[in-house]
């Protein structure tokens, strides 16, 4: 079994999502060695050529296309290969593709990576990261998807430009499905520590049903916008994963809303979805319980049911 290299990653799968990832990893400087894995060899080749021609402005870097063997000494595995969400089609409209792909390739990288840590990424990603868990046997800390990472990074630009204050002096979660029935908590969101409606009568704005149903609707819908619009979503995803390494391999104990397995939290069981956790070099080592509404608390049962439905469907 191959000694885990803690400055290594893989990347599993070299279209748009994958290969924004790689370059958002090559400029973090997270890592000293990337291997690109992709069904189609020459474009993970022509991706790693094209990456490494940057490496004389970044730091020294060994970027290459390899295969699944490659990967076996790898710190994080990042895997975004699956089918594209097309313009009209929903996340979970992808479900029965993607995990058809995932049932070939997950249990190849863990035939070969027993200690790593696998971020998933490709859509629908809750659906995916609880086929990871089932198809890779490693234990459930080590597995987790990038969740609602996008959708908070969205909501907290949004509401950064909403207020006129710094994206990164706001503190607020998208939790449930990264997806339609994604929730905005905004019992616990705030501006550096001030209630959000607080900070929004500071700032002249006092109709707060109307702005937080536009603002959230506005998250919710952000990745239908951007595929009608150009095609795909990949910038925002890559920095996500980025941060979400970052966390990892600094071993930072950040609080990020990924997608995991629940277990009774919230009265939700067996299905993986987005709730803040504390991410380190171990992976998720724990649950931090945010305050939420009677009303939020629902909707997070709710959506947590529409995932049990089609895991029950698509598994």
């Amino acid at each position: 079994m191959a000694t885990l290299n803690e400055r290594k990653v893989a990347v599993v799968g070299c279209g748009f999502v994958g290969s924004a990832s790689a370059f958002a990893l090559m400029e973090s400087g997270l890592f000293s060695e990337m291997v690109l894995i992709d069904v189609n060899k020459e474009k993970a080749e022509g991706e790693a050529l094209d990456i490494s021609h940057g490496l004389p402005f970044a730091k020294p870097m060994q970027i290459y296309a390899g295969d699944y063997k490659d990967a076996g000494d790898a710190a994080v595995v990042v895997v975004t290969a699956g089918a594209g969400q097309k313009p009209g089609e929903t996340r979970l409209d992808l479900v029965k593709k993607n995990v058809g792909i995932f049932k070939s390739i997950i249990p190849e990288i863990a035939k070969y990576n027993k200690e790593g840590i696998l971020l998933i990424v490709a859509n629908p990603v809750d659906i995916l990261t609880y086929a990871a868990v089932k198809f890779s046997g490693f234990p459930e800390n080590r597995v987790f998807g990038s969740g609602t990472v996008l959708d908070t990074a969205r909501f907290k630009y949004l509401l950064g430009e909403h207020l006129s204050v710094d994206s990164r002096s706001v503190h607020a979660f998208i939790i449930g499905e990264h997806g339609d029935s994604e929730i905005a908590a905004w019992s616990s969101a705030n501006v550096s520590g001030i209630p959000i409606h607080d900070f929004c009568e500071m700032r002249g704005h006092f109709e707060h049903e109307k702005a937080m149903k536009e603002i959230a609707e506005n998250v919710k819908n952000s990745a239908y916008e951007i595929i009608e619009k150009k095609g795909a979503t990949y910038y925002g995803i890559a920095m996500s994963v980025r941060r979400i390494c970052e966390a990892i391999i600094r071993d930072e104990k950040s609080v990020l809303p990924i997608s995991s397995m629940q277990h009774g939290e919230n009265g939700i069981d067996g299905v993986a979805l987005s709730m803040p956790v504390i991410i380190g070099r171990g992976g998720v080592e724990g649950s931090v319980p945010i305050r939420l509404s009677e009303q939020e608390k629902e909707a997070l049962l709710k959506s947590s049911e529409t995932l049990k439905a089609v895991i029950n469907e698509s598994l």
